[in-house]
């Protein structure tokens, strides 16, 4: 079954950047859609970015222009590149394929000087 694990996260200055990056297994990833969404304690999960099979993206508004979701077949690896990083922007970030709808445990982000 498809299994999918999220790598990249860590501490960060204001105006920073981080890539995220989410290794699947049991699934190829050119054959999914894909999704970032991230999580703070006691918020609901938002929903960050898309990719789907034809490599069309989309973002929740409050990223655009900062984050980029990508896709590498060859590793099997969906990434998310995050620049100009906010203190907002401190979550744990989880990917998910959708049909299968499968998640990963999620990798910390945090946005602090």
């Amino acid at each position: 079954q498809v299994q999918l694990v999220e790598s990249g996260g860590g501490l960060v200055q204001p105006g920073g950047s981080l890539r995220l990056s989410c290794t699947v297994s049991g699934g190829i990833v050119g054959s999914l859609d894909m999704r970032w969404f991230r999580q703070t304690p006691g918020e609901e999960r938002e929903w960050v970015a898309s990719i789907t099979r034809t490599r069309i993206s989309l973002y929740t508004n409050s990223v655009k222009g900062r984050f980029t979701i990508s896709r590498d077949n060859a590793k099997n690896t969906v990434f998310l590149q995050m620049n100009s990083l906010k203190p907002e922007d401190t979550a744990v970030y989880f990917c998910a394929s959708v049909e299968p709808d499968v998640r990963g445990q999620g990798t910390q982000v945090t946005v602090s000087s």
